[in-house]
């Protein structure tokens, strides 16, 4: 499960910073990975990996949704002025 999460978490980062249309995606992947880095920590094992995880998938599903309400916001605004 930590690995799961780090994966998802790194791939939910790259679909924020160059994906932004695809935002609600990456949002969906990250809080996927949320989960799994929340469930892999209670391996003693492999609680690093999994924090890890977490943590690129809180930063990675904040990102994405800001991308996507700014490609939301741009295409309103560029509605508004036609």
């Amino acid at each position: 499960m930590a690995v799961a999460s780090l994966v998802l978490g790194i791939i939910s980062i790259v679909i924020g910073v160059f994906f932004g249309n695809f935002g609600l995606i990456g949002g969906v992947i990250g809080i996927v990975g949320i989960i799994l880095g929340v469930q892999g920590k209670k391996d003693p094992a492999k609680k690093g990996m999994a924090t890890a995880g977490f943590v690129c998938s809180i930063i990675g599903t904040v990102l994405c949704l800001i991308m996507y309400v700014a490609c939301i916001a741009c295409v309103g605004g560029i509605a508004a002025l036609a």
